[in-house]
């Protein structure tokens, strides 16, 4: 199976007047690393993999984390990525993330496989054979592009933190399971 690995810097912005980062911060990398993970099995963005593919995305259903070691402003944590199961249109991403050695926070999600016919609502549709067989054997298409993407530093790695600035990004996360919970199998 295919792993993923992306380093990520905790940024001042990632954290709480604790100084720790932000439990929902945590998420959103998990995001960021699953677009990652399809970017290097498939060999291109999500936003092409929904083209290629027709979907409409790979919408989150379900989330969960075991926090065991928090990070601070500073740090520098690595997240190793893979689809843990698949189901019949829906899957399973396992996150580890680990600041050094040790695993300070274990992440599950499961995402859909989604499309939306015209005039109709999203439904969740068969993960295509090519896909789970490009991450299942750790196989790649090709290399994905080198252009960095994480703020700041353009030497932690190329898919890392892709997306929006924090501070324009509305945490919607407590409303999608409501939202999408009849489309997976």
């Amino acid at each position: 199976m295919l792993t993923n690995r992306q380093e990520i810097r905790i940024e001042w912005g990632d954290c709480d007047p604790f100084g720790i980062v932000f439990f929902p911060r945590y998420f959103e990398y998990f995001d960021s690393c699953t677009n990652a993970l399809f970017h290097r099995a498939l060999g291109y963005p999500i936003a092409e993999v929904m083209r290629k593919f027709q979907i409409a995305g790979i919408p989150l259903v379900q989330a969960s984390c075991n926090f065991h070691v928090s990070s601070t402003f500073g740090d520098i944590v690595v997240v190793e990525s893979c689809v843990a199961q698949w189901g019949k249109s829906s899957f399973n991403v396992q996150h580890k993330l680990f600041r050094g050695d040790t695993l300070a926070v274990e992440g599950f999600e499961k995402r859909v496989w989604t499309i939306r016919p015209p005039g109709e609502k999203a439904k969740g549709q068969p993960v295509p054979k090519e896909v789970i067989e490009h991450l299942e054997e750790g196989e790649m298409i090709r290399r994905p592009s080198t252009e960095p993407r994480f703020r700041g530093d353009s030497n932690l790695g190329a898919e890392v933190r892709t997306g929006t600035d924090w501070r324009r990004r509305i945490f919607i996360l407590p409303c999608i399971p409501r939202i999408w919970s009849g489309l997976y199998s």
